[in-house]
């Protein structure tokens, strides 16, 4: 997913946040490729789960060569975190664009916890594409261009709440977050997206009041 400038929040005024996007231009043919990979991916994995991720068999149900997939996704984990951030453009149309209090609208520590709920859902709705993106490869969990959004996002959030330090506590409610951290919550341990959404707002709430 491309990483664009543009507006910042209109609920805070202190940092731009990026917005994220459709893919950069590019020719009509490889869109029309890179949308059916994607719609074949979508496909199998609705179908198999993240085993249905075999990049010669998403190129076979796209109808493109081999190379065209490995060009453009490289490997498995790149195609997962296609597919998420396809996926993700409504989460940050909404971030951005909609009502508060997860839109521009509601104080700093409100969008917090409505972002915490948001993210929880639309993370343990894909558990195994986001689990697959941010361990597929080293570093994949900090090196996804979707993280940085995320932790400017949160990070304007806290500042716009008065807390210290907001990077730190942007990158630590992040770390909360991640897939490996939900997948022992939510499979091993069998807690509701319900249950976690309030544990974890409370979590994001104490982080904008400590000093």
């Amino acid at each position: 997913m491309a990483n664009i400038s543009g507006p910042e929040s209109a609920s805070v005024g202190r940092r731009d946040l990026p917005v994220l996007g459709a893919p950069a231009p590019e020719r009509a043919d490889a869109a029309r490729n890179r949308r059916r990979v994607l719609d074949a991916a979508a496909r199998l994995h609705a179908e198999k789960g993240v085993a249905g991720l075999n990049m010669d068999d998403v190129a076979a149900a796209a109808g493109v060569g081999k190379g065209t997939v490995y060009r453009r996704f490289v490997d498995k984990a790149g195609l997962a975190g296609a597919l998420l951030d396809d996926r993700g453009l409504r989460l940050h149309e909404r971030i951005l664009h909609g009502p508060p209090p997860l839109g521009p609208g509601a104080p700093g520590r409100e969008r917090l916890v409505a972002f915490v709920a948001a993210y929880l859902e639309h993370a343990v709705g894909s558990l195994d594409l986001v689990l697959l993106s941010e361990s597929g490869t080293p570093g994949g969990r900090l090196a996804k261009p979707v993280y940085g959004f995320w932790r400017l996002h949160l990070e304007v959030l806290f500042a716009d709440a008065g807390a210290p330090a907001p990077r730190t506590r942007a990158e630590a409610l992040l770390a909360v977050l991640s897939a490996e951290q939900l997948q022992q919550w939510v499979v091993a341990d069998r807690r509701t997206v319900a249950e976690l959404g309030t544990e974890l707002g409370r979590i994001a709430e104490a982080l904008a009041d400590g000093r």
